[in-house]
């Protein structure tokens, strides 16, 4: 009997034609069929937007080392509802997002369209993985990831993933990593800094310039502390955001019933 191979669905918030996403795709035609659907331009910091006051439309391009590739005008997380809507005709056994060109580790996958639609795989109950090196150059060399990539996504592939959590991988950059840890987020900030200008007509306008705050450098059961001595790390994460063990502790503090009272 025939056996059928995975279906992987990858995309990405850097946008079709970046380097990441078309490395990721040879690494996972190596392990399944691939089927993409990516933005057709950069959609970075995007979270989890959805499109909802403008119309989206989906076109298939050329072919990427033999995977099909299809483009929206949308968000990440559009372009993972319009796959499972217009593109897929089963549910995909994987979703693949990245390789991502810049950081998302510690809170940066709260901003990030790389976890938008890791996250939102999840929600539909695919196993799915962020990827992301951390460097924003669009000639970021991508080749030391290709086995650490190619063995956690067999792995995934082999063993699934349980119910509600996807992965965040991030990988040093300029360096062959040392290793990779299954870690936590670190606790940290953004400034949020902004940097001033004016147009000609003198109309004052501002562009995002913040700057990350660790609370926790030297904490090792944290992200940041072994990204920064080269090592790769996977964090588990879980779009579910509520916080269940806290729900007596806030009806006392509210002096309202729990949900078991």
């Amino acid at each position: 009997m025939e056996t059928k191979r995975p279906l992987i669905l990858i995309t990405n918030d850097d946008g079709v034609g970046s380097r990441g996403i078309e490395h990721l795709i040879r690494i996972a035609n190596t392990l399944g069929d691939v089927v993409v659907v990516a933005p057709d331009a950069a959609q970075s910091g995007k979270s989890s937007a959805i499109t909802v006051n403008t119309p989206l439309y989906v076109n298939e391009m050329a072919p990427i080392d033999g995977a099909r590739v299809f483009t929206t005008s949308g968000t990440p997380v559009d372009c993972v509802k319009l796959a499972m809507f217009t593109v897929l005709d089963r549910k995909p056994d994987l979703l693949l997002s990245g390789i991502n060109h810049g950081s998302n580790a510690a809170v940066n996958n709260i901003y990030s369209g790389t976890m938008g639609a890791t996250m939102e795989g999840c929600i539909l109950g695919i196993p799915s993985i962020g990827y992301s090196l951390l460097s924003h150059s669009p000639n970021a060399d991508f080749d030391p990831l290709t086995e650490y990539i190619k063995e956690i996504t067999a792995n995934v592939i082999r063993e699934g993933l349980p119910e509600g959590i996807c992965l965040n991988v991030n990988f040093p950059a300029r360096c062959n990593p040392k290793g990779i840890k299954v870690i936590r987020a670190a606790k940290g900030r953004w400034t949020e800094e902004y940097a001033s200008y004016s147009t000609p007509h003198g109309t004052p306008f501002y562009w995002l310039t913040g700057k990350f705050y660790n609370e926790e450098p030297d904490n090792p059961e944290t992200d940041e502390y072994w990204l920064a001595r080269e090592y790769g790390t996977v964090v588990p994460i879980r779009p579910d955001q509520t916080a269940p063990d806290k729900i007596t502790e806030i009806a006392n503090l509210l002096r309202l019933p729990a949900s078991d009272d």
